[in-house]
């Protein structure tokens, strides 16, 4: 298989990703997502020693952004 392809495959059954995967779907580098994580912006939680992001979050985080850039009507 290609490598970039197999780069930009995304497993829709993950429910939760890993910070890794999450900016990855988000298009934006690994230091932001986790500078989002950090400031709540991003909801991500603890499994065990892990850190790990719902997929639904990401889904979630990019209709705050629509709605907050939203031209006034």
């Amino acid at each position: 298989m290609d490598a970039a392809l197999s780069e930009v495959t995304v497993d829709s059954t993950l429910v939760l990703l890993r910070v890794e995967e999450a900016a990855r779907r988000l298009q934006i580098g690994r230091t932001l997502c986790y500078r989002l994580i950090s400031s709540g912006e991003l909801e991500s939680v603890p499994v065990g020693r892990l850190r790990r992001v719902p997929a639904d979050a990401v889904y979630e985080f990019a209709a705050q952004l629509r709605r907050a850039h939203r031209p006034a009507a």
